[in-house]
């Protein structure tokens, strides 16, 4: 049987013009921006103006990534199909992609099968200029911090002492150091340079974390881009660039609305990775979502370790928001992945791998329902090869833990199968009231924090903080800094900061290589492990697949 490609059935669908998506979405039309027949950007005066309450807010995680693939986004978008079959108002609140991994070897983040957003050509590349915006702001700021040194550096930064880099939405190794400035005095001050990649931006932490227009140019003058010869930070406001980058700025604070292939709302807007950052779609996005749905569903990045977490300990803390339930997905084969079995064996029953890379979703569950006090559901992406006994393993594990197991078939039928996972989690958010607890308080020190996090969320022992990390983390809480939550820059491979380490490994300890405080997105980077801002393309890249026809249709998007 041949299968249809995502970009074949997404391109199959008779997309229903955005003007009717926002009325099924209750957005007068007022408030609408189109970008073409089928997107559109929502004026933020929705928020301020629109008197309907909030909905139930959904989370979707899961196990630790594989190269398997678990199928998270996918069961997002099924999901709040899966909620409007059985008769709910729902809206889906989704990251944008972004280009490094489309032409790289992750792909794009609009779903699969039939649960997808469309138009998926569009989201999955330039979309309505969000990242763009986002990259002119970075590289800004970055122009005037060293024309500032070359007319004459009144502030007095130390050019060793520059913590601000230039980015570009791709994966381009050659840009991750480089020397700039050269050619003489009239083309800059030669200094040691580097690029991250947009969405290891603090600007797309802070666009993702802002509540306001006013609170996007207060959280951009924050922003520290070097230090002075004697220690003092300077700021984004002090180069007088904050009034420009909230020009380039002030659309793409304005949530995206696009549909699922099924009809049902989409807000897509925002998109840091959740390995470097905090891997979240923006709160602006997330809160217009909830007063336009009875249930949003929306997703963190990679698994419960790294995306649930910071959607959780950073972005509810700071946007006083609260899941009503969590949903952990997970696959067989993914967990046998886990247990030791190669890519290439999945496809035959082994219950003995399956119990080997239990404990890793067992780990997870246990974090939602133990530590973060909130009700959960297991959602197990089906495949063919899977066998009655290996679910039925899932199913009594998961049991033991006092979380149900939901099998989903989304990618293959759409709403129809994630009709019992709507179900639970209808039933979850009716039923089972959670008691929602951070994993770490803010009166603790940095380095408590990350002990928290280690021994709490990753079943570590304990934490290695090298020389050079504890001067920083020393600085940043001299500076005032130390009541911030942390965002943990860590491989998203395993629950340790060791990416062979798979499963639930126990007994290691972390070891953190460097801190450095994103004072504008209101949080401190803890590095960890060889986490690069800026990734590399494979020897195959996706690219090289992507072509466009004699008509201008794109094919081999997925």
């Amino acid at each position: 049987m041949a299968y249809l490609s995502d970009i074949e059935i997404a391109q199959r669908c008779q997309l229903k013009p955005i003007a009717e998506i926002a009325k099924t979405a209750h957005v007068d039309e007022k408030y609408l921006e189109p970008y073409g027949r089928t997107k559109a950007k929502i004026d933020l005066s929705l928020l301020d103006e629109t008197d309907r309450p909030e909905g139930k807010l959904i989370l979707v995680t899961a196990i630790t990534p594989t190269p398997a693939g678990e199928g998270k986004t996918t069961t997002t978008i099924g999901l709040a199909d899966g909620l409007r079959k059985i008769g709910k108002e729902s809206t889906v609140a989704l990251r944008e992609p972004s280009l490094g991994p489309v032409f790289g070897l992750k792909g794009g983040a609009a779903g699969g099968g039939y649960a997808q957003v469309v138009p998926m050509e569009d989201i999955n590349l330039h979309f309505t200029g969000d990242f763009h915006a986002i990259g002119a702001a970075n590289n800004l700021l970055a122009a005037m911090l060293d024309n500032h040194i070359q007319q004459g550096n009144s502030l007095g930064i130390d050019v060793k002492k520059i913590t601000w880099r230039r980015c570009v939405d791709m994966n381009d190794r050659q840009l991750r150091n480089i020397v700039d400035g050269l050619g003489g005095r009239a083309n800059g001050v030669p200094r040691e340079d580097g690029f991250d990649i947009t969405v290891a931006s603090e600007i797309m932490a802070v666009l993702c974390l802002s509540t306001s227009l006013k609170d996007l140019k207060e959280r951009l003058s924050r922003i520290i881009v070097a230090y002075t010869y004697d220690d003092k930070p300077v700021t984004a406001a002090d180069l007088r660039a904050a009034g420009a980058m909230t020009a380039l700025l002030k659309d793409a604070l304005k949530p995206n609305l696009v549909q699922t292939l099924e009809g049902t709302p989409a807000f897509v807007h925002g998109g840091p990775f959740a390995n470097i950052a905090h891997g979240c779609n923006s709160v602006m996005a997330t809160k217009m979502a909830l007063r336009m749905g009875d249930y949003t569903v929306t997703e963190a990045g990679f698994g419960a370790d790294l995306g649930a977490e910071k959607f959780l300990d950073i972005k509810c803390r700071m946007a006083g928001l609260k899941p009503d339930a969590v949903v952990i997905v997970a696959t067989v084969r993914a967990l046998k992945m886990h247990g030791g079995k190669a890519k290439t064996d999945l496809a035959a029953e082994d219950l003995e791998a399956l119990e080997r890379g239990i404990p890793n979703l067992l780990k997870h569950v246990s974090n939602i329902k133990n530590v973060y006090h909130l009700p959960a559901v297991v959602a197990v992406n089906r495949f063919p090869t899977d066998t009655d006994r290996e679910i039925d393993f899932i199913i009594e594990k998961c049991r033991e833990l006092g979380v149900n197991t939901v099998l989903s078939t989304v990618w293959a039928d759409g709403g129809e199968g994630g009709r019992a996972l709507a179900e639970e989690v209808v039933r979850l958010c009716e039923e089972e009231k959670g008691d929602f607890t951070f994993s770490y308080a803010d009166e603790l020190t940095i380095t408590e924090k990350i002990e928290a996090l280690t021994k709490k969320i990753y079943g570590g022992d304990g934490v290695n903080i090298l020389p050079a990390a504890k001067k920083q983390i020393d600085q940043i809480e001299a500076l005032g800094f130390g009541s911030c939550p942390i965002c943990v820059a860590k491989t998203q491979y395993s629950l340790s900061d060791d990416p062979l380490k798979l499963g639930a490994p126990s007994g290691f300890t972390v070891t953190v290589k460097a801190a450095k405080v994103s004072a504008g997105a209101g949080f401190v980077v803890i590095y960890t492990g060889d986490i690069l801002t800026m990734p590399g393309l494979p020897k195959s890249p996706a690219a090289e697949k992507i072509d466009v026809d004699d008509d201008g249709r794109i094919v081999g998007l997925f």
